[in-house]
């Protein structure tokens, strides 16, 4: 089989992230070869093997079963971009080299892209992914050290984790969750900090933690705390924690009163 473009990226996510960076990869000269949910996936990329990236855009609660599905040959060429993601999320499947990206800018339904702060990515297409972003002028950098990437996949929990749950108490944007409400959020970075630390196995400077999240703060002041999610992910890390014998006491008071 002859390889119609050397630089053909696949997709399996269209949502507004992934159709985001379906633009900008196609600005800078990567055909998008998009592979719908209701597809089979093995056989969508059996007809396109020499495809030199493949994103997974997919949400969160998605990502397990979407790479349960995809063979090893494509391990290396995998770039991954959701939230609340750690090594285990991929390492379980036997993937060790994905591309992964932690991104801070927004897009809703109808609106323009916001980009809150530079969104950092690592891994043997991050190339590529930073130039698809900077191609929309959305700031993006490499970040070529594994443990520096790791670090900057737990500020954005941090920071995607204590709003969403704070919010169900706050209401409100970031800007007043940070000026009239700086210990419940400082309680449940806390506490969100405990399980990261307990998911990876190894501790973190919890100031510069802290110091990511408030610079994501700084990006966007106005940025809604409470998404629509919010719930389901205090309901997950409550799991989580409860798994790992992780005590989470700011978070289970917010529970008590809004779960």
């Amino acid at each position: 089989m002859t390889q119609p473009f050397a630089t053909e990226w696949g997709l399996i996510g269209a949502g507004e992230i992934g159709g985001v960076l379906a633009h900008g990869l196609l600005k800078t000269g990567h055909p998008i070869f998009p592979i719908g949910r209701d597809v089979n996936i093995q056989a969508a990329l059996s007809a396109r093997p020499f495809l030199d990236g493949l994103l997974v855009a997919v949400g969160e609660k998605d990502l397990d079963s979407v790479l349960k599905q995809i063979p090893g040959a494509w391990y290396d060429r995998l770039v991954l971009i959701q939230n609340e993601l750690l090594p285990d999320d991929w390492r379980k499947h036997g993937i060790e080299t994905p591309t992964v990206a932690s991104i801070w800018f927004e897009k809703k339904p109808g609106k323009p892209v916001k980009p809150l702060i530079s969104s950092p990515v690592h891994g043997p297409r991050a190339d590529a992914l930073v130039a698809a972003m900077q191609s929309l002028d959305i700031p993006a950098h490499r970040v070529t050290n594994s443990d520096a990437m790791l670090e900057e996949l737990v500020i954005k929990n941090v920071y995607i984790l204590t709003t969403n749950i704070a919010g169900l108490e706050t209401g409100g944007d970031v800007e007043d969750l940070w000026t009239n409400h700086q210990q419940l959020a400082r309680d449940i970075a806390a506490d969100v900090v405990a399980l990261q630390e307990a998911k990876v196995g190894r501790s973190f400077d919890p100031q510069r933690l802290i110091d990511g999240m408030v610079k994501g703060f700084d990006g966007d002041p106005q940025h809604q705390c409470m998404g629509r999610s919010a719930p389901q992910r205090m309901a997950r890390a409550l799991g989580q924690a409860e798994d790992l014998g992780v005590d989470m006491p700011a978070i289970r008071a917010v529970a008590a009163k809004h779960g």
